[in-house]
């Protein structure tokens, strides 16, 4: 397994680098199949929480899908300490999840979720509405209110990809959603997590 550091707004010693060469080898024991690992120690500059002063990025990159995680600390070890933690908990979790599901020989299609969540009283179009009399932009969007908003833009490539694939890029990943191209629908899905192993879905019917 390769690790690479890299850093922002401060100097990485090579005692940070072999500890966290040590520390990334624990990650093993969870997926054998991680290649690599980037990890960026960020530090900044006019921090205004002291116990958020270093964060620490984690990218495992393997055979598999990619697997993200940070976290925030009063110091660059601690904040390590928090990442790993979460990366660890999120590569158990999506092994959890493929045992509950290992008998499953065909994985549930979304228009199958999409009717047991029906079935359930899950309506996937049921958001609260907020109006105001006043709006404003922010960068490219508009914004009603006068709330605070951070604009953060993103593009991924789209593969094609099940609900259940979909489910476990999620946990591996550490969102509480995640979105995606249903492979058989081929609309644009947003899986979300509710409770424990109870999911939610939202598909965008671009036909009306």
């Amino acid at each position: 397994m390769d690790v690479v550091v890299s850093s922002r707004h401060c100097e990485v010693s090579d005692r940070f680098r072999e500890h966290v060469e040590e520390k990334l080898l624990r990650l093993e024991k969870h997926d054998h199949r991680i290649i690599r690992v980037d990890v960026l120690l960020e530090k900044e500059a006019r921090p205004r929480d002291p116990e958020r002063n270093v964060r620490v990025e984690l990218t495992a990159k393997s055979k598999g899908p990619i697997v993200r995680a940070e976290a925030c600390a009063e110091d660059k070890m601690a904040a390590l300490d928090l990442a790993l933690d979460k990366m660890a908990a999120q590569m158990r979790r999506a092994a959890d999840r493929r045992k509950v599901h290992r008998g499953q020989h065909a994985p549930e299609s979304l228009g199958q979720a999409m009717a047991r969540a029906q079935e359930n009283g899950v309506a996937a179009g049921d958001v609260g509405e907020e109006t105001s009399s006043t709006e404003h932009m922010v960068g490219p969007v508009a914004v009603d209110g006068d709330g605070p908003l951070v604009v953060r833009e993103k593009a991924h490539a789209a593969a094609p990809m099940t609900l259940e694939q979909a489910l476990y890029e999620m946990e591996l990943v550490g969102h509480d959603f995640y979105l995606f191209v249903d492979k058989e629908s081929e609309k644009p899905s947003v899986v979300y997590r509710r409770r424990g192993y109870d999911y939610g879905v939202i598909s965008l019917d671009l036909d009306r």
